[in-house]
Order: structure tokens, then C-alpha cells, then sequence
């Protein structure tokens, strides 16, 4: 068994046990790192309602899909160059985990959190200091977030390579259908959805109507669009 195609979890007796991601349903805090929590299978569709097919991505967009809740917004990019596989990671409580890499053809499509661990700036539809930078912009083939100037490294797990972030944004874990379609399954690293609903409450009322109506659970379909679609400001400092 490889282990780019499993997390493995060490038990309480010492056994090592592989297990399938998209398999599994509860957090996973292991002795050997792994970090996971599934949650349903949504098919990634476009504005219109269609499937999202991976190849159909333009490099270097930032697009944007909600995902695990109503309310919490994730950035999707096609990066310009393949990611680096199996990459160790460690949260801000010391647990170290395992991002398995991009997926596509390429190993170039990679999704994650858009809620910043620093202070919980995040991708909203006013404003995203959130972006996936692209040749010829400062920070090229990271994404930074410009709020206080914490910048991810998007091709090894988002990791932090500068800034005060604590540790790096969660990803969300994507499988390809053998029809080439886009679900997303699953949130992988120490995510802050908890923190985020208790500070935005305001905001979550103003933009979806109630808090209860934001931490509504995904199903079935997400619609994905550019960012420049779903914000009114895109902010790059």
C-alpha cells in the first residue's frame, strides 16, 4: 500500500493501520499526525450548475466554492507547476499530519481554507485579502494572506513560509471522478471554523441571511466561481 494513496494512523496498541480519507468520519489526531475530518461528498459545479471538469481550469485563477458549511468560503487553483506529494505538516498544537499533494492529470489543482489562522481574515462577499499570487506578482506561486501579511506556500500543504500565522491553512481534500469531475470530501489540518462562526456573527447574518443558515452543512453540490465574481474587492497590498 503507497502511501501517497493513504494517511497512515497509528492505534493505542501500537498497530499500524492505513486508512482511505474519503472513507473515514470523524477527526483523526493520531500519534504519527494524521489530521482529518470528513465531511459529505460534494460534486464541485460552475455558476450555471454544471460539473466543474478538472481540465477545464484556467492556471493561476483564484476561484472560490463553499465548502464544508454554507458560510466558509475555499479557494481552488490550477497551479502553474505540479505540487510536491506526501508533505509533513505540523498544526499550531504541535500535530504533525500529511498533505497528500494536488490532484488532476498534472498534480497541479490544490483547494484550501479561506480562513487565515492568524486572525481569521477571510474570503467573504465584500472584500478577500486572500489570493493565490501568479508570475510577476510579489509572493509568485504562494498564496498570501494580506492582512497581516502571512504568505503560504500553496505547493507544499499551504505551509507558512512568512508571517504570524501559526500554522498553515486547512486544506480540503479533493478527489477526480473517472468523468474528470471535481468533489470536494473532506478538510485536512487544524481547520477554525469554529472560531470564525463565534467572531462573524454580524457578518454571517448580513451575507446569508442567519448564523444558523451560514454553518449549514454542504451537500451534494458547490458552486464554484472566479473570486473576482464572488467579492466586490479583491485586496493585494
Amino acid at each position: 500500500m503507497e502511501r501517497r494513496n493513504f494517511l497512515k494512523v497509528l492505534s493505542a496498541t501500537g498497530a499500524v493501520i492505513a486508512i482511505n480519507p474519503s472513507t473515514i468520519g470523524q477527526t483523526l489526531m493520531a500519534k504519527d499526525g494524521a489530521l482529518y475530518k470528513r465531511y459529505a461528498k460534494v460534486k464541485l459545479v460552475d455558476g450555471s450548475g454544471a460539473p466543474l471538469k478538472a481540465d477545464a481550469l484556467k492556471t493561476g485563477e483564484n476561484y472560490v466554492f463553499n465548502y464544508p458549511y454554507a458560510g466558509t468560503s475555499c479557494l481552488l487553483v490550477n497551479l502553474p507547476m505540479p505540487t510536491a506529494k506526501d508533505v509533513e505538516l505540523t498544526d499550531e498544537f504541535g500535530n504533525e499530519y500529511v498533505w497528500k499533494g494536488g490532484v488532476g492529470s498534472k498534480g497541479t489543482i490544490v483547494a484550501y481554507s479561506g480562513i487565515c489562522p492568524h486572525q481569521l481574515t477571510h474570503i467573504n462577499k465584500n472584500d478577500s485579502f486572500i489570493t493565490f499570487r501568479n508570475p510577476g506578482e510579489r509572493f509568485a506561486g504562494d498564496i498570501v494572506c494580506d492582512g497581516h501579511t502571512s504568505v503560504y506556500d500553496a505547493e507544499r500543504g499551504c505551509r507558512v513560509k512568512e508571517g504570524k500565522a501559526p500554522q498553515p491553512l486547512a486544506a480540503i481534500v479533493l478527489e477526480v471522478g473517472s468523468d474528470n469531475t471535481l468533489w470536494a470530501v473532506g478538510v485536512l489540518g487544524k481547520d477554525k471554523f469554529h472560531e470564525f462562526f463565534g467572531s462573524f456573527r454580524r457578518e454571517l447574518k448580513e451575507q446569508f441571511g442567519s448564523k444558523r443558515k451560514a454553518k449549514a452543512k454542504v451537500s451534494e453540490r458547490a458552486e464554484t466561481v472566479l473570486l473576482r465574481d464572488y467579492t466586490r474587492d479583491i485586496v493585494k497590498l
